[in-house]
């Protein structure tokens, strides 16, 4: 067996119910859902368990709420699997939940800091979001580059894999680039969201962000984060402070970051938290990826017992 991540679901993975399963079976994720409660002086598992969709769905609370049932499904996962893994990533906000299953965050200031992220993130000035399907990402470049002017830009914002990117920016912008995207034989496909995140129009936002930041203490983590930014692995709090710091203004590097952790050895990596998304994602990506998810507590029982027959 090589080396093994866990990696991290971000925004878009909420749903009803998640965590719920988890909390009714074990202690630790009961007493991991008490605890983020607490620091976040709101009832943010009631949230997971029974809804309402509408406001899961809103920022402010998809937010606090995802990283609750991750944090839930890790402190789980640790405890019945017993596995330490050599690396660990997470997709826009999963990262923070990345860098305290890292230790490099505490689950106090982890809390914290996704209230002040979604706050920032529900309240930025007005933007948009597009998928683009079939188009590749040196193509789609010279598209946001068409389609930007010195006023209105558009930028790719997520590389989720090589055939599903993201861009955000002005509406405006981003509307024209859809138009070109389609003249220019892709797919371009409008997300319900009002900023754009992971774009140089989140600048301000994230120097707010940088200030919460500037509270928290890190510290170095007990296996290497690979980041977003950068698609980096990293030890040093320092270093994990500081490139956190540019992630709301810069793009989601998935697509590296799983060739990293292929390059680094990993051969079999587990996402833990709500949903499958990074699992579909990463099947898309490398083929040779092992793959389990852990999302409840059916999914955690399959997953210690496949990671024992593979030890064996």
């Amino acid at each position: 067996m090589g080396k093994i991540a866990c990696v991290f679901p971000g925004q878009g993975s909420q749903a009803v119910g998640m965590g719920k399963s988890l909390h009714d079976s074990y202690e630790i994720a009961r007493d991991t859902f008490v605890q983020i409660d607490n620091v976040a002086g709101q009832d943010l598992s009631t949230m997971c368990f029974q809804g309402a969709e509408a406001d899961l769905k809103r920022t402010i609370n998809t937010q606090p709420t995802i990283l609750a049932a991750s944090l839930a499904a890790w402190a789980a996962f640790q405890q019945q699997s017993g596995i330490t893994p050599d690396y660990v990533a997470g997709h826009s906000l999963g990262e923070i939940t990345a860098l305290v299953a890292a230790g490099a965050l505490s689950i106090a200031d982890a809390v914290r800091l996704v209230q002040k992220r979604a706050t920032l993130m529900e309240n930025c000035d007005k933007g948009a979001m597009t998928a683009v399907l079939a188009m590749p990402k040196e193509t789609l470049e010279i598209v946001c580059k068409d389609a930007s002017t010195d006023e209105e830009i558009v930028v790719i914002a997520n590389l989720n894999t090589r055939d599903q990117l993201v861009i955000s920016g002005n509406p405006e912008a981003v509307a024209r680039a859809g138009a070109l995207v389609k003249e220019r034989g892709g797919k371009a496909i409008p997300l319900p969201v009002g900023g754009a995140f992971h774009s140089p129009l989140m600048s301000p936002a994230a120097r707010e962000f940088e200030t919460a930041l500037s509270k928290c203490t890190f510290k170095d983590a007990s296996c290497p984060v690979v980041q977003n930014v950068d698609a980096e692995p990293k030890t040093s709090g320092d270093a994990l402070k500081a490139t956190l710091a540019k992630q709301m203004e810069s793009p989601v590097r998935w697509v590296e970051i799983v060739e990293r952790l292929a390059s680094l050895g990993v051969d079999t990596i587990i996402e833990i938290g709500p949903g499958k998304v990074l699992t579909g994602l990463i099947k898309k990506i490398d083929k040779n990826i092992q793959l389990i998810n852990v999302s409840d507590s059916d999914s955690l029982k399959a997953a210690v017992d496949q990671l024992k027959q593979v030890a064996v």
